[in-house]
C-alpha cells in the first residue's frame, strides 16, 4: 500500500511543531535567571533537566513498549498535549529553581512520546525509501535544536512568557495534526502485552547491535558540537580581535544547514545505499574533530566558518541514517521499542561527553580538547565495519 504523497509532510510538520517544547526553554533562559533570582549555576542545570527527563521518558516508555502496544498518533497527541503544560509551568509567577527544574524535567519526559515516536509512525508508513523520509524529519529535529538562537533575537521584541505560550500552542497543534490526518501505517505490527525482555531483546540480534553502536558514536560527537559551536565561534574570536561575529545568527546557520544535509543524506541513502552513506558521513564528521584544533589559529574567518558549516551538515547527516538501520534491522513487532531504547541510551551518552569536554576545556584552556568527539565516530565506525554474515545490512 502506498502512503499519501501528505502523510510526510504533516509527520515532518507536527514532528518540527512538537520538538520546538524541547529547545524553547533554551532561548529564555537568561529570562528565567533573571525573573526568578537565579544563580548562574542554574542555566545549565535547566538544560541538563530536559535531557534527563527525556532519557527517563525514553527508557520508561521502551521498558512498556508504549509506542508498540497503543496506536502511536494517539502517544503522539497525549504526550504533545502534556508536555506544551509543563511548558506553559515555566511562566508561573511563584516558580522557584525546583518548580522550574521538574517542570523542564516533565518537558523532556513527555518528549520521549514524541521525537522517536514520530519516527516510528514514519517507519509504519515508509517501509522503502525510509532513509529519505528520515531525512526530512530529523531534519525538521536539526532547525528546531537552531532555533533558539533565534528565539534570543525574538525575546527583544516579545514577551519571554509569550515565546512559551507560543511553542506550546504550535505542539498542541502538531499533536493534533498527527492525530486527525496520520493514521495507522500499513506496516505497523501491534505488540499485544509488556514484554520488559524487550529492552534487552533488541541487542541479541548482531545487526542491530552495529547499527546501534554506530548511532551511539554519532551522539557523542553530535550533541556535543552544537553545544560548544557558540563558544568555538567565541574562541575563535578572542584568537582574532579584529573579528567581529554574530554569534547567535551564525549559530543558527552552522546548526541548521544540518537540516538540509539530513535531506541530502536521505536521498543519496536510496541510490548509494544506507549504510555506505551513513559510514562517509561518521567518517567525515571524525576528520572534522581531529582537525578541528588546527583551524582556530589560521587567519582566515571565512575558512573557519565555513569548515564549521562543513562539520555541522557532517555531523547530522548520518542520523537518519542510524534510525533507518536500527529500524530495519529490529523485529517489527518492536520497532518503536527498538527506536525509542536507542534514542535513550544515546542521549544519556550526550550528557557524559558534554560534561567530559567542557571539564576538559576548563582543565586545559585548550581548543585540542575537541579532539575528544573522535572518540565515539571511532568506535561507531569500527562497529559498522564488522564482516560475515550477520554484518550490518543497509
Amino acid at each position: 500500500m502506498k502512503p499519501s504523497k501528505l502523510i510526510l509532510p504533516i509527520i515532518v510538520v507536527s514532528q518540527f511543531c512538537c520538538t520546538s517544547l524541547w529547545f524553547a526553554g533554551n532561548g529564555v533562559i537568561s529570562d528565567l535567571v533573571v525573573t526568578f533570582g537565579l544563580s548562574d549555576g542554574a542555566v545549565g542545570h535547566l538544560t541538563s533537566a530536559v535531557q534527563f527527563g527525556f532519557i527517563v521518558g525514553t527508557l520508561i516508555f521502551a521498558v512498556l513498549s508504549i509506542a508498540d502496544r497503543f496506536s502511536p498518533s494517539k502517544v503522539f497527541l497525549c504526550c504533545a498535549i502534556l508536555g506544551a503544560l509543563f511548558n506553559l509551568g515555566a511562566i508561573w509567577n511563584g516558580n522557584t529553581i525546583t518548580s522550574l527544574l521538574i517542570s523542564r524535567f516533565c518537558t523532556g519526559f513527555f518528549l520521549a512520546g514524541i521525537y522517536p515516536v514520530g519516527m516510528k509512525i514514519a517507519a509504519d508508513h515508509f517501509e522503502k525509501g525510509l532513509g529519505k523520509s528520515l531525512g526530512f524529519l530529523v531534519g525538521a529535529l536539526v532547525v528546531g535544536t537552531a532555533f533558539p538562537h533565534v528565539l534570543k533575537e525574538m525575546t527583544h521584541t516579545f514577551s519571554w512568557k509569550a515565546v512559551l505560550m507560543a511553542t506550546s500552542a504550535l505542539a498542541i497543534l502538531g499533536g493534533t495534526f498527527m492525530l486527525i490526518l496520520v493514521p495507522n501505517g500499513p506496516y505497523r505490527k501491534h505488540g499485544q502485552q509488556v514484554q520488559l525482555s524487550s529492552f534487552l531483546k533488541v541487542f541479541q540480534n548482531s545487526r542491530f547491535r552495529s547499527a546501534a553502536f554506530g548511532y551511539f558514536g554519532h551522539m557523542w560527537e553530535l550533541y556535543t558540537f552544537w553545544a560548544f559551536v557558540p563558544i568555538m565561534l567565541q574562541s575563535y574570536a578572542l584568537l582574532h580581535p579584529q573579528t567581529m561575529f554574530n554569534i547567535p545568527l551564525l549559530s543558527f546557520l552552522i546548526i541548521g544547514i544540518g537540516g538540509l544535509a539530513c535531506v541530502l543524506s536521505g536521498y543519496l541513502s536510496q541510490s548509494i545505499g544506507t549504510k555506505k552513506v551513513a559510514f562517509v558521513a561518521l567518517l567525515l564528521s571524525c576528520i572534522c574533530c581531529l582537525v578541528s584544533p588546527f583551524l582556530f589559529g589560521q587567519p582566515s574567518t571565512i575558512l573557519f566558518i565555513a569548515f564549521l558549516m562543513f562539520w555541522g551538515m557532517v555531523v547530522i547527516a548520518d542520523s537518519p541514517l542510524f534510525s533507518t538501520l536500527v529500524a530495519q534491522n529490529a523485529s517489527a513487532e518492536i520497532k518503536g521499542t527498538a527506536l525509542t531504547i536507542v534514542n535513550c541510551i544515546g542521549f544519556a551518552i550526550t550528557i557524559v561527553s558534554i560534561q567530559l569536554l567542557n571539564e576538559l576545556r576548563i582543565a586545559t584552556s585548550s581548543n585540542w580538547a575537541y579532539m575528544l568527539l573522535a572518540l565515539g565516530p571511532i568506535l561507531g565506525l569500527l562497529a559498522m565495519a564488522s564482516k560475515g554474515k550477520n554484518s550490518l545490512k543497509g
